[in-house]
């Protein structure tokens, strides 16, 4: 795009500014030139509004928060205009001074300020909505008070024209200043995009605020008529807001995150908290040193003890927002931690199986062969009937334990060679029942009851059906020993969906574990020397991970053990896209 056409609305702006100049020059004062004057700045004016209000309609965020607070204060300036022209243009008389429609010229920055205030060029954090708009409801209750205490006793309490319009003029042009003040605060440290529209905007704000204090001096004075000289700043300003409105998207305004550490909701509470402190002493002033009437005195004493409650409490609720944020922030820390150490947990976990588990498969091959031999040999010597009875008792205690040996080497080899079986869509539902009704057949004592509760539509899993079932027979085994030595108890198998995972729970009732974040550790049992391997938790860990899925174990407050499986959810196209790749 051409340079002409990147700017062409400036210079349009740039045109309308110059056309109103020759007009002010060449049309006399009357009734042509007020119309003229009257009706392009409320042209302007809506078209300003309209244009802010449909760049928030085509944004998101704080973005379209802040096009909305900026379109809306521009609409009531045109609501001011549009009264102006009604007076000077239709009815063809003078503005009432002091006129109730002065308040929505006053208004009309309040939504400008806060819309800086969002600072849309920052990213946004969490609540920043909501105290956004506490901010602008502050905002708006301090400007309404300064209004109704500096402005209110002479306009309606008790009238004094020459007053009002100098206390009006004068609060009016602080608060053009603060409006200018803050664009050029945020322009500092913003992106490129919304630089420019800062900038601008400053800008344009700062030749209208000093172009307004020059027609107020030149109206008391008496040099002024509507579309005088005083006029074309106006126009120019207003024009060049028109301008930036339009241009804005072009610019590309995006947020980002600060560079340094981010204190402007520190400042702005410190801001409020300052506004609070001053209200005692706008009281003091009205109860001692103002010479107004005793009327207007009592009105300003109970202007600020409203405005003393109404901000103290916008001032408490956004330190109570702010302090709940602060505690979402230590949560989300503190989960962030635990998942970190979970993971941490795990990848430890499993480079220490892989690495066990090489070093398990070499040793139990090497102790096979000559395992063998010794129960061939023991066998034979035992098959002999010229053996004394000491001699047939020492055979025999060698070959259980030459057996017992060949057990834990099969359990060894067995945890070593862990390998993905061929996968299906598993239904837990019924493997876990499976489980359940097996070792109730081995337990039929009574001292154990269990329970299960699990979900009717339990979603399928994508897995080794004969995996999983020997995972959850070793985990409802291990409770029952628990529960055995505990002399009986519960055991409570539940399953849910949960999310995108299916969430297992294996709760007991005994005495739980000594050392929980141990039982996955390969040759960690607490079961008497020759009833346990240590490696029946170990192998069940590795295959909820060759799963892709997690295991966790842990005691109870009120007592017991409570293992946890999650296991995700496969959709059909997942598993049959999983099918293909094994295949």
């Amino acid at each position: 795009m051409s340079l002409f056409g990147r700017n062409r609305w400036f210079a349009l702006a740039g045109g309308i500014t110059l056309a109103f100049a020759v007009v002010s020059i060449t049309v006399p004062p009357g009734a042509v030139l007020t119309a003229i004057s009257d009706i392009g700045y409320l042209l302007l004016t809506l078209a300003i509004g309209v244009a802010m209000l449909a760049n928030a309609r085509g944004t998101r965020g704080a973005n379209r928060r802040f096009w909305a607070l900026m379109g809306s204060g521009c609409l009531l300036w045109a609501f001011n205009q549009a009264g102006w022209a009604y007076c000077e243009v239709v009815r063809h008389t003078a503005v009432p001074d002091p006129w109730f429609i002065d308040v929505l010229l006053f208004l009309h920055l309040i939504p400008m300020i806060a819309a800086v205030g969002l600072r849309p060029h920052r990213t946004e954090g969490e609540q920043k909505l909501r105290v956004g708009t506490l901010d602008f409801l502050l905002l708006l209750a301090w400007w309404v008070f300064l209004y109704a205490f500096v402005v209110f006793p002479s306009q309606y309490v008790s009238l004094n024209v020459a007053e009002y319009d100098r206390t009006y003029g004068a609060l009016y042009l602080v608060e053009s200043g603060v409006l200018v003040l803050v664009l050029g605060i945020a322009a500092r440290g913003a992106p490129a995009g919304w630089k420019v529209v800062y900038l601008n905007l400053m800008a344009a704000s700062a030749l209208y605020a000093m172009d307004s204090q020059g027609v107020n001096l030149a109206v008391a004075s008496g040099r002024y008529y509507t579309g005088s000289l005083y006029d074309v700043p106006l126009i120019g300003a207003v024009s060049w807001m028109a301008a930036t409105a339009l241009t804005a998207r072009q610019w590309q305004p995006e947020a980002a995150a600060p560079e340094a550490e981010d204190k402007w909701g520190a400042r702005a509470l410190r801001l409020a908290m300052l506004a609070i402190l001053t209200l005692p002493a706008l009281g003091l002033w009205a109860f001692r040193w103002d010479h107004s009437s005793a009327l207007a005195r009592v009105f300003r004493l109970f202007t600020v003890l409203a405005a003393m409650l109404v901000l103290g409490a916008f001032v408490f609720v956004r330190q109570y927002l702010q302090d709940r944020t602060l505690i979402h922030l230590l949560e989300d820390s503190r989960r962030s931690f635990e998942n970190e150490q979970r993971l941490q947990s795990h990848l430890v976990q499993r480079e220490k199986l892989a690495s066990l588990g090489q070093l398990v498969a070499g040793a139990a091959h090497e102790i096979d062969h000559p395992l063998t031999a010794i129960m061939e040999y023991s066998e034979k010597l035992w098959s002999n009937e010229r053996l004394t009875g000491e001699q047939d008792t020492l055979v025999r205690k060698i070959v259980n334990q030459s057996q017992r040996t060949r057990e834990l080497i099969s359990s060894l080899l067995s945890f070593a060679q862990q390998s993905s079986g061929e996968k299906a869509m598993v239904d837990l539902r019924m493997l876990l029942q499976r489980s359940v009704q097996m070792r109730e057949l081995q337990r039929p004592d009574g001292k154990i009851r269990i329970a299960t509760s699990i979900e009717p539509n339990l979603p399928r899993v994508w897995g080794d059906g004969h995996q999983l079932f020997q995972a959850f027979v070793q985990i409802v085994e291990n409770a029952l020993d628990a529960l055995e030595e505990a002399g009986g108890g519960s055991l409570r198998v539940s399953a849910q969906c949960q999310g995108e995972e299916v969430v297992v729970q294996f709760s007991d009732s005994g005495p739980g574990i000594r050392e929980p974040h141990r039982v996955f550790d390969p040759f960690y049992t607490t079961k008497p020397i020759g009833k346990g391997t240590g490696l029946g938790l170990s192998a069940v860990y590795g295959v909820v991970q060759d799963h892709q899925g997690q295991i966790t174990c842990q005691n109870k407050p009120e007592g017991g053990a409570v293992v946890v499986l999650r296991l995700p959810i496969a959709s059909e196209s997942t598993s049959r896209a999983l099918g293909a790749a094994h295949a």
